[in-house]
C-alpha cells in the first residue's frame, strides 16, 4: 500500500471570528523518510539557531567547572542545568576573551553577538551611548536561512523577552539583543499573548463571540479530514500537539487568548504586588518558542531573559532590593571569592534555573526521531564575565543543543591562552551548516572553530 505523505509545510486553515487563522503541524511520521531521520522528500531535518541571553555576567568562583573534557564537575551556578538532566546537552566554554573591549557592557554585548566593536553615538552622564555596528549573529544566520527556498520559514526570526527593560540612556546596545545593523534593532516581544497571536494567526475579533473558544475550533473540519490518513503514532502526536496549543491558550487566559487587539493589561504578566512574574513568564515564553520551532514557523530565535546591564529585581532572593546591575556594584565583596556577593550568586543561580527550563522544554519536544534541542545550535551567554569587576575575560559561554548531530555535548572546553570569543561563534555556525569561513571583523574575527566540539 502506498504510504500516506504530507508536506512539512502543511497548515490547517479556518476562520475564527472575522479573521483567517492557521495552525501549523508538528513533524509527523508521514512527513519523514522510513527512518525518521530526514524529510520524506530527502531533505535533512531542519536545524534551528538561537541565542539565550542574560545580563550582568556570573560569579566566576561559582561558575567555572572543575576539570576539562568530558569529566568536568559543575559548580553551583551551573548545577540547575545538571539537575534538569541537561549535562549531555550543552558545552561550557571558559578562558575566552572579548578582543574588541574598551567599555565593558558595550564591548561585551556587541563583541559576543557580532564579533566587532560597538558603534559609539555619543556620551551620557559618565558613560557612552552606543549601537551595534553590524548585524547580530542571529540575523546573520537568518539571512542564510531565508535565502534558500528549501529552508525559508513563515517568520524570518523570533525575538522574545522575559524580564522587562528597566530603562537606560546608553543606546540600543543596552536595550536590545537582535540587530539588523546600527540603530536598527529587532525588538523583543515581552507580552506572551502578543507573541502567541503573532505566531499562531489570531487576529482581532470581538471578545463576546470567542469568549470560550479556541483557535482549534476554526480548523476542526481540517483536523477530522486529516486524521484517517495518518498512522496511529501520528494521530497521538497530533492530539498531543493540539493539547499543547490549547494549554498555552488557557495559561494566557482563555478568553483573551482568542484576540490580539486591543491588548488588555492582564495579558502581559504584570507585576503582582510590585514583583515581576519572572519564572511564570519564562515558562510560557519557553513553551511558545518550543511550539513554534516544532511547527517550523521559524528556524532562528533569540530570548532576552534580561537585558545588558539589567535592572531586574530578583525579589525571590532574600534581601534583594535594587536592580541586578546596581546590586553587582553595591553588594559587598569579601576577601574570599567563593563566599562574596551571595545575593548576586543566588540571582544568577535562579537565572540558570530559567535557562534549564527552556532547554529542557526543547529537549522534551519531539522532532523526527529526536527532539528540538537535538536539532538546535544555541549560544547561551551574557555581556560580562563578572558584574562587580566589569570584566570581559573568562567569558561565560554555553553552547547548547546538538545541531542535528554536528555538535558534541557534555564537554568543558577551556582556552589556555585567552583566545577570541568569536571562536565560539564560528563553531556554532559550522555546526549549523553555515558556509561562513570566519566570523567577526578586525581583532574580533576568527576563522578557527573549536574542533573538539564538532563531530
Amino acid at each position: 500500500m502506498k504510504r500516506f505523505r504530507l508536506d512539512r509545510r502543511t497548515l490547517l486553515k479556518g476562520i475564527f471570528g472575522a479573521s483567517a487563522v492557521s495552525v501549523a503541524l508538528p513533524l509527523l511520521e508521514c512527513m519523514l523518510d522510513a527512518n525518521g531521520e530526514a524529510l520524506a522528500q530527502g531533505r535533512p531535518l531542519p536545524k534551528r539557531f538561537g541565542v539565550w541571553f542574560w545580563g550582568n555576567g556570573v560569579r566566576r568562583a561559582h561558575w567555572t567547572p572543575n576539570g576539562v573534557g568530558a569529566g568536568w564537575a559543575p559548580r553551583a551556578e551551573m548545577q540547575p542545568l545538571i539537575d534538569a538532566g541537561l549535562r549531555e546537552w550543552f558545552n561550557p566554554l571558559t578562558g575566552l576573551e572579548i578582543k574588541t573591549a574598551t567599555h565593558p557592557h558595550h564591548s561585551g554585548m556587541t563583541g559576543i553577538l557580532t564579533g566587532a566593536r560597538y558603534q559609539q553615538l555619543g556620551t551620557t552622564r559618565d558613560t557612552i551611548v552606543t549601537t551595534f555596528a553590524r548585524q547580530s549573529i542571529d540575523q546573520y544566520v537568518a539571512d542564510h536561512v531565508m535565502a534558500n527556498e528549501a529552508t525559508r520559514t513563515p517568520f524570518r526570526s523570533l525575538e522574545a523577552g522575559v524580564c522587562r527593560f528597566h530603562g537606560t540612556d546608553e543606546g540600543t546596545t543596552f536595550q536590545h539583543l537582535s540587530h539588523n545593523g546600527p540603530n536598527n534593532p529587532n525588538q523583543s516581544e515581552y507580552n506572551p499573548l502578543t507573541l502567541y497571536n503573532r505566531l499562531f494567526g489570531m487576529g482581532a475579533a470581538p471578545q463576546a463571540a470567542v469568549a470560550r473558544q479556541s483557535v482549534l475550533t476554526a480548523v476542526q473540519s481540517e483536523i477530522r479530514a486529516l486524521q484517517p490518513g495518518v498512522s496511529a503514532a501520528d494521530r497521538t502526536r497530533l492530539e498531543q500537539h493540539f493539547e499543547s496549543v490549547r494549554a498555552i491558550e488557557l495559561r494566557l487566559g482563555a478568553p483573551s487568548a482568542a484576540c490580539s487587539a486591543p491588548v488588555r493589561p492582564l495579558d502581559g504578566y504584570p507585576d503582582l504586588m510590585g514583583q515581576e512574574q519572572i519564572a511564570q513568564k519564562n515558562q510560557v515564553v519557553s513553551d511558545i518558542i518550543a511550539l513554534a520551532l516544532a511547527c517550523d514557523l521559524t528556524r532562528v530565535f533569540s530570548v532576552q531573559f534580561s537585558t545588558c546591564g539589567a535592572g531586574t529585581v530578583f525579589w525571590m532572593v532574600p534581601g534583594f532590593r535594587s536592580g541586578m546591575h546596581q546590586t553587582c556594584h553595591d553588594e559587598r565583596a569579601s576577601a574570599d571569592p567563593a563566599t562574596q556577593q551571595p545575593m548576586v550568586h543566588a540571582a544568577t543561580t535562579f537565572t540558570m534555573q530559567q535557562l534549564a527550563y527552556f532547554l529542557a522544554k526543547l529537549r522534551d519536544t519531539p522532532d523526527g526521531a529526536n527532539n528540538v534541542l537535538h536539532n538546535s545550535a544555541i549560544l547561551c551567554t551574557t555581556e560580562l564575565s563578572e558584574g562587580y569587576s566589569h570584566t570581559n575575560d573568562e567569558y561565560p559561554i554555553l553552547l547548547a543543543g546538538r545541531a542535528g548531530g554536528a555538535l558534541r555535548g557534555g564537554v568543558h572546553w577551556r582556552s589556555g591562552s585567552r583566545e577570541n570569543t568569536s571562536r565560539a561563534l564560528i563553531t556554532l555556525l559550522r555546526a549549523f551548516g553555515h558556509p561562513a569561513a570566519s566570523y567577526g571583523v578586525a581583532e574580533g574575527a576568527s576563522n578557527a572553530p573549536i574542533s573538539e566540539l564538532l563531530v
